[in-house]
């Protein structure tokens, strides 16, 4: 899904032009990009959290010469789903086949 169906998804499900819908998606990304920056964690109960972590400095290789490259410590957004929909994804993996392919009885009739 891009950003583009997520708006288009808002605006049907809120029954809301689209622009009005772009400005809504716009605004919870800014603000969820704005609490990372200033090291803030996110929580949205059934869905996950997001928050920064912090790298190391570190040296690299550069792989096409094999230069030792010195990396920088910097901060990192990370996200950690809950067990909610760790559970919705893993059972929707595990019936979607059986939703679309007949079962035995029906191949019989």
């Amino acid at each position: 899904m891009t950003k583009a169906d997520l708006i288009e998804e808002v605006a049907r499900v809120v029954e809301m032009t689209r622009k009005e819908a772009e400005v809504i998606v716009e605004a919870i990304f800014a603000a969820v990009v704005r609490a990372l920056r200033t090291g803030d964690k996110i929580e949205i109960r059934g869905f996950g959290s997001f928050r920064t972590r912090q790298r190391q400095a570190r040296v690299g290789r550069n792989p096409k010469t094999g230069e030792r490259v010195d990396v920088p410590a910097k901060k990192i957004p990370y996200f950690k789903p809950s067990k909610e929909l760790k559970d919705i994804v893993n059972d929707s993996k595990g019936t979607a086949p059986a939703e679309t392919a007949p079962t035995d009885s029906a191949r019989l009739v």
